[in-house]
């Protein structure tokens, strides 16, 4: 591959010394590209328009951000997973300044994301965990749209997965499509998790769901002098609830 840096360097060294210029062109534009982690033209753009490079850890909320505002409305129930996210990886406070400064910068969609998402193809278990957490946050509000399938199959590809593999990774987390009257089925076991019925209200649903969330959140450890277990446990609980919470308001068609 022809990193952008290297391509400029040579033509300029070659434009302006002819062959030994290009040569030295070439060694000035290498460092350049592995100084600033250049991989594509477009992050070259964004160096020369003055903005900076994502760190690898700002990667993967800026990628959340952006599914979260795919459909041009970012909900509470996108909010929570990348709080939820945030917690998983278990970030210290500067850390989670940073997510949420990342979170909000992929909002605004103004990163070129193929460069830093090509740099972690190599790497299989953090593609893995990026694409994890993609589809997590692309059913945090129980549906799927076309564009935020078409957002991570596409981001999938630059991290060496087929389409078909991505596909299938997102299966881990739809909500599951059995009947609601099926003994033992994942909507019945979301109604016993919340302690409701195929009955209750969805105001009554909505209100349980909090008052169960409110009571498990992990933000509730804070200063508490709680374990790390602890910790994912009550991080573990949150999700189960937001998920189950989320199989019911699919079923039942309320938001």
């Amino acid at each position: 591959m022809l990193w952008p840096g290297t391509v400029v360097g040579a033509a300029a060294g070659y434009a302006i010394a002819s062959i030994p210029g290009a040569m030295l062109g070439v060694l000035l534009g290498q460092a350049l590209d592995r100084r600033l982690r250049l991989r594509t033209w477009g992050e070259l753009g964004d160096r020369l328009k003055g903005k900076s490079g994502l760190r690898d850890e700002e990667l993967l909320f800026v990628l959340l951000g952006r599914l979260a505002k795919c459909d041009g409305q970012v909900v509470a129930a996108h909010i929570q997973q990348a709080r939820l996210e945030m917690r998983s990886l278990n970030l210290s406070d500067t850390a989670q300044r940073r997510a949420i400064n990342a979170f909000n910068r992929g909002k605004a969609g103004g990163d070129q994301l193929r460069g830093p998402l090509l740099r972690l193809n190599q790497q299989a278990n953090a593609a893995e965990g990026v694409l994890r957490a993609c589809w997590r946050m692309v059913w945090a509000d129980g549906r799927a749209t076309p564009a935020e399938r078409e957002l991570v199959v596409t981001w999938g590809k630059w991290l060496g997965w087929s389409s078909a593999k991505v596909q299938g990774l997102g299966q881990d987390y739809e909500p599951k499509r059995q009947a609601p009257t099926r003994a033992g089925g994942a909507y019945q076991d979301a109604m016993r998790l919340l302690g409701v019925s195929p009955t209750t209200e969805p105001d009554q649903v909505k209100r349980a769901y909090r008052r169960l969330l409110s009571r498990h959140h992990p933000d509730k450890l804070e200063g508490s002098g709680a374990t790390a277990a602890q910790v994912r446990e009550a991080t573990d609980r949150t999700r189960e609830l937001h998920n189950a919470y989320n199989l019911i308001r699919t079923r039942r068609d309320f938001r």
